[in-house]
């Protein structure tokens, strides 16, 4: 018997998570310790992902890559961050550079990246600045003609991979007196001169992963612009719709570790001649936990779903990385506080978890910014309610 609900996978999404499961018990989670204490970036794994044809998932097969849904993408990084929250992190860093490629690229374009991310190439996603995290509209790199050619001067930060990937898609502003729709994106290659990959950040958790900046002073010719010209903005929010969706998959996993770890100890650790699990403050913790895993887990498919069928998720997405990523969050606090004191201290997977979990609820969209989009999309369900509501009656209805 499980506990925790199962979702209904295709033949084809099973199939995947069966693999990464088994890399994942094989490879991945035994090096998960090590790589958090060394704050090692684990190109080992990485060479499994693309071994086993995890790192083009999301990629379509006259590219080089599988083909898959986001349902089946999601089932792999979830069994991934089961075992090595960085390395899944890693995974979904592939998918948010390959992203404004797919919706946007040129068919050129999507043969050289997409060609070059399935045999392992990375490409980076460059939106974030220092002081412009959730207001994207607010970036202050810029992309200035120079006839064919475009220079772009500026500094990002947080870029997730960074100075492991080869490429960055960089947004900028060029034409500043539009705002929001005066931003464009570039492909930049790091080998460029002009590209500086530095301040690779010393993280709290997920230190497996590699974050750094980006400063750029780099003349790109017109043909490395991605998508439509000053379009660029539209263009990141809907590569980071999906991006949340798998920082679901991320929190899940993690979640579900998070909740082993606990419900395991409950069972072996005795207090007052018995499991402390028979202790309501304990058994009942771990249900509250085993619901809201459930329940996330239920979101994050609904989520994935809707986007193999073509369907809208923005909010749905919103809704989905919000849910799991506090679930993730109170799942790691669980499993802390039933290992009590050693919990507390190093090496146990239950302190590691913790500090992993917390950026989940900060990058690709704040919580707060999820609560934002979801609250548009409540006030604007309202207005049309009432504007229905007032045709009806002026109709005599």
């Amino acid at each position: 018997m499980t506990v925790i609900w199962q979702p209904a996978l295709s033949k084809e999404a099973s199939r995947w998570r069966e693999l990464a499961h088994r890399v994942t018990q094989e490879h991945f989670a035994p090096l998960a310790a090590e790589l958090d204490r060394e704050q090692r970036y684990p190109w080992e794994n990485v060479r499994r992902l693309v071994e086993h044809k995890l790192a083009g998932l999301f990629i379509p097969k006259q590219f080089g890559g599988q083909d898959t849904s986001l349902c089946a993408t999601a089932a792999v990084v979830e069994t991934i961050a089961s075992g090595c929250p960085s390395t899944a992190a890693i995974l979904c860093t592939y998918q948010l550079g390959a992203f404004p490629v797919l919706l946007a690229g040129r068919e050129d374009q999507k043969q050289h990246y997409l060609g070059e991310m399935a045999r392992g190439v990375a490409t980076s996603f460059a939106l974030s600045e220092r002081n412009t995290g959730s207001d994207a509209a607010a970036i202050q790199t810029t992309a200035h003609r120079e006839g064919d050619h475009w220079r772009l001067c500026g500094e990002k930060y947080w870029i997730g991979n960074g100075g492991a990937s080869r490429y960055y898609v960089v947004f900028a502003k060029s034409d500043a007196d539009r705002g929001a729709r005066g931003i464009s994106a570039f492909m930049v290659d790091k080998d460029q001169s002009g590209v500086v990959v530095d301040e690779v950040a010393d993280k709290m958790g997920l230190r497996g992963t590699q974050t750094s900046n980006l400063r750029l002073d780099v003349t790109v010719p017109d043909s490395a612009r991605i998508g439509e010209m000053n379009g660029a903005l539209r263009l990141a929010l809907q590569t980071l719709n999906v991006g949340r969706v798998l920082v679901a998959a991320q929190s899940l996993g993690l979640a579900l570790a998070a909740y082993r770890e606990a419900a395991q100890r409950g069972v072996e650790r005795q207090a007052f001649g018995r499991p402390i699990i028979e202790n309501q403050g304990i058994g009942f913790r771990l249900a509250d936990s085993a619901v809201e895993i459930s329940a996330a887990r239920m979101m994050l498919y609904e989520a994935a779903s809707a986007y193999d069928e073509s369907r809208d998720i923005a909010t749905l997405g919103a809704m989905a990385k919000l849910y799991a990523s506090e679930v993730a969050h109170r799942a790691a606090d669980c499993a802390v506080q039933v290992w009590g004191g050693l919990g507390y201290c190093k090496p146990t997977a239950a302190e590691r978890l913790y500090r992993d979990q917390r950026v989940l609820e900060i990058y690709e969209g704040t919580s707060e910014i999820q609560r934002l989009v979801i609250a548009r999309a409540v006030r604007q369900e309202a207005e049309e309610c009432i504007a229905a509501g007032g045709a009806k009656a002026r109709a005599g209805g």
